[in-house]
């Protein structure tokens, strides 16, 4: 069974291979409304569910969050998970 933060994880996987998906395919088609809209979608849902996460996690990468504060959380090997 997946923890909720493993679940949140999998959601924000999702909606950012789609927006990237989607990314590419706007390349070669940049006419297509429906996929720029798509785009934008998944896009705003993705950058919603990073922002969850990482309020409720820590930062996911060292461009987040505030100076290093992703070095001060416990690391993977400290944690009961």
């Amino acid at each position: 069974m997946l923890t909720e933060k493993a679940k949140l994880m999998n959601m924000l996987s999702a909606e950012q291979f789609a927006a990237w998906e989607l990314h590419l395919y706007l390349d070669t088609h940049p006419c297509d409304k429906n996929a720029v809209r798509m785009h934008e979608k998944h896009s705003a849902r993705a950058k919603e569910l990073r922002e969850e996460y990482e309020k409720k996690y820590g930062p996911l990468t060292t461009r987040t969050g505030e100076g290093c504060e992703w070095v001060k959380a416990p690391w993977p090997w400290e944690k009961g998970e």
